[in-house]
């Protein structure tokens, strides 16, 4: 889901193939948006709010006039299941990620690809471009976060504590910090100029600091489990 810049209306896409434009005051749907042949994964909207682009399983990006519901362009990506879309702040950019461990990023006006960025190793799940314009960030099944610099390709850093696929990055208003999410049920909050991890927040589990050492009458297993849950043995 995305919400448009005026706060007035949202965008979902939908694992039946549409898109869907909401009036978030009265929940009427506006607009149905049709084209994709498979899963859509991600929705966003151009900073102007006249752009929404979309990201789907059929390997394509699609862009579509959001007053008329036309879809205007249609961004091939090889053979590569596509999975997040972000723009740049100023509008005229859009990165893409996909199955090919690849950070794609495109020319709106014109439909080019301008850059990709290669250095992942497993599928990608989110990709969002700093609100200065200047790096982007990615995550991935890979257990990483890369930072890249827009201008020239490079990565700048790779954050590696994560300890499961790490689901989705989001910069901070200042791009200063940059906020990961995983499987690993933690969120980390990085310092992005250092790459240094500066917290790490987590829900208590359900049996969280339980101490199960010594204890009888458990299976390996059943410990496991518990262990899973927060339960510690010293």
């Amino acid at each position: 889901m995305a919400f448009a810049p005026d706060g007035n209306t949202m965008v979902s896409g939908s694992a039946d193939l549409t898109i869907k434009l909401w009036d978030i005051h009265t929940g009427e749907c506006l607009k149905t948006f049709q084209g994709h042949t498979d899963w859509i994964w991600s929705v966003a909207i151009s900073p102007d709010g006249a752009t929404l682009a979309s990201a789907s399983d059929d390997t394509t990006v699609k862009l579509w006039n959001i007053n008329t519901g036309e879809c205007f362009k249609t961004l091939h990506n090889d053979v590569y299941l596509v999975r997040s879309v972000a723009f740049s702040p100023d509008g005229k950019m859009l990165i893409s990620s996909s199955s090919d461990c690849t950070v794609k990023l495109w020319d709106i006006s014109t439909g080019n690809l301008l850059k990709t960025f290669k250095g992942h190793t497993l599928y990608l799940n989110s990709v969002a471009f700093s609100p200065d314009g200047r790096t982007i960030a990615s995550a991935s099944y890979d257990q990483t976060v890369r930072l890249w610099d827009v201008g020239t390709g490079e990565c700048l850093k790779v954050l590696r504590d994560h300890t499961n696929s790490v689901r989705s990055v989001s910069f901070s208003p200042d791009s200063k910090t940059l906020a990961s999410c995983s499987n690993d049920e933690t969120i980390k909050l990085w310092d992005v100029k250092s790459g240094e991890c500066l917290k790490t927040l987590r829900s208590e589990r359900l049996y969280e600091e339980m101490n199960i050492t010594g204890v009888t009458g458990l299976t390996e297993v059943e410990k496991a489990t518990l262990k899973a849950l927060g339960a510690v043995e010293n």
